[in-house]
């Protein structure tokens, strides 16, 4: 059993912004050791079964939160079972042996429970609720029975129904939304047939379809093992009670072998990859840039955050200020680096405004596209300026600082070092590494990543007449 600290800091006079602390970079700096100001006690150790567990005391309020995942995500999917990942988080959600068929939100609902969900990306599902803090043998004993007893109540209803569940938010969410080929261009730009990041977590209809009740067991049995699982429990509780109550719900568990997660690179553009695709829903065009990046955590991820927001950010991101301000040829830019476990993806799209002719429409595209080669050669060449770097490095202090005020956030924080780097208390080093990034670090990772090739995506609306598109629309709901 391991015990340590999260280690943050405190007294930055800020707004509450909301970034997810995510990629760092090394080797842009020298690293300093992050002064402390806040302490976040936890316990970490492993039980005989291989269930990794995490326990973090907070008595301010009677709640515990119990946070549980799995690493298993889309990521690790195989070709012909897409969005297997995803469906099976709507699956723990059906019943279990002891718990009963369809009733885990009611349970909850009774007892108080709130901020009850599960979530699923490449890299990981989790499952989590909040309950008084007097109820957490009853959020432990749900989570026990999903663990080792949802097979005991699978049945070919209850798939099919969880099929329609996540096919029809594939329509709402992905298929009849602005954009949302988009994505799906993006991926299947960015990576060949058989890489699991191709279909997003959502999946493929075909695959979705043809999932068996054969396929649900042989996929449970592979990845929710106890040896492939974290579980956070914080809280308003005490250390050692708590280890009583995980050991009596958990440590029975038989000790199975832990999956191995093949990691799949991603591949290398020998040149520029261009798509164009028109969108029912879409009312303005839209150039979406997409390079391959670092993973996670990996060795220049945070530095091209540094880019994005030189690049992208509201009010003085170069590239927001040039078309949005001054050329007034654009809606909005969006820029950010998405990281996962394997790789990652660095993203500039921008929204155009609205063209009296497909000719005007053509010149303002090729004045963004313009504007985004120039901006993007500028920081290759020079890097960030100082007060860029500086800007970037307050806001995501500030931004992790007030991330880690809610249980449930700190919790999810713990659980987030602990999947990327196997250390829970990775804070100091997040930190220190965070406060080392300079400009030429910075200009080296753009350099390295952003003079490659590239897929370029162009979305043109399909319907001139806004009455028609939005006819369209209503018609698809």
């Amino acid at each position: 059993m391991a015990r340590g600290r999260l280690l943050s800091i405190l007294g930055v006079a800020l707004p509450l912004l909301l970034i997810q602390p995510h990629a760092v970079d090394a080797g842009e700096g020298e690293q300093t050791q992050a002064d402390a100001d806040i302490e976040i006690d936890y316990d970490h150790y492993t039980l005989d079964n291989g269930l990794e567990v995490i326990l973090h005391r907070d008595t301010t309020a009677p709640l515990v939160t119990v946070n549980i995942w799995y690493h298993v995500g889309s990521g690790d999917e195989v070709v012909g079972k897409s969005g297997f990942a995803h469906l099976f988080e709507h699956m723990m959600f059906q019943g279990a042996k002891h718990i009963g068929e369809d009733v885990h939100f009611d349970i909850l609902r009774e007892i108080g429970g709130t901020d009850v969900n599960g979530t699923t990306n490449a890299d990981r599902t989790n499952y989590f609720e909040t309950v008084p803090s007097h109820e957490i043998e009853t959020a432990l004993w749900l989570e026990s029975d999903r663990m080792g007893y949802m097979l005991d109540l699978l049945n070919e209803d209850s798939l099919a129904n969880q099929i329609d569940v996540v096919r029809n938010e594939r329509r709402q969410r992905y298929d009849n939304v602005a954009y949302g080929k988009e994505r799906f261009a993006v991926a299947a730009a960015l990576y060949p047939e058989g890489h699991p990041y191709r279909y997003m977590t959502i999946g493929k209809h075909e695959d979705l379809e043809s999932a068996s009740l054969e396929d649900v067991r042989a996929f449970f049995q592979k990845w929710y093992v106890p040896s492939n699982a974290t579980l956070v429990v914080a809280g308003d509780i005490e250390i050692d009670d708590a280890k009583a109550l995980v050991d009596k719900w958990f440590g029975s568990f038989p000790k199975l072998p832990a999956p191995q997660h093949k990691p799949v690179p991603a591949p290398e553009f020998s040149e520029d990859v261009s798509v164009e695709i028109e969108d029912d829903f879409a009312r303005l065009p839209r150039v979406h840039w997409v390079w391959h990046s670092p993973a996670m955590l990996g060795q220049g991820d945070f530095a091209l955050d540094v880019v994005s927001g030189a690049l992208g950010a509201e009010g003085w991101g170069r590239l927001t200020r040039r078309l949005v301000d001054e050329e007034q040829i654009a809606q909005s830019v969006w820029v950010y680096q998405a990281g996962s476990g394997f790789s990652g993806a660095f993203h500039v799209t921008v929204t155009m405004t609205s063209s009296e002719s497909p000719e005007e429409q053509a010149n303002k595209r090729a004045a963004v596209e313009r504007a985004i080669d120039e901006e993007v050669a500028k920081l290759i060449a020079d890097g960030p300026t100082p007060a860029e770097v500086a800007r970037h490095v307050i806001q995501t202090e500030s931004g992790f600082v007030w991330g880690l005020e809610s249980l449930g956030s700190r919790t999810n924080q713990l659980q987030f070092f602990n999947h990327y780097t196997g250390d829970p208390g990775y804070a100091d080093d997040y930190l220190a590494r965070v406060r080392a990034l300079e400009p030429e670090g910075v200009r080296s990772v753009a350099e390295r990543y952003l003079s490659k090739p590239k897929a370029k995506i162009f979305t043109k609306p399909k319907a001139s007449d806004p009455s028609a598109g939005a006819a369209e629309q209503k018609e698809s709901k």
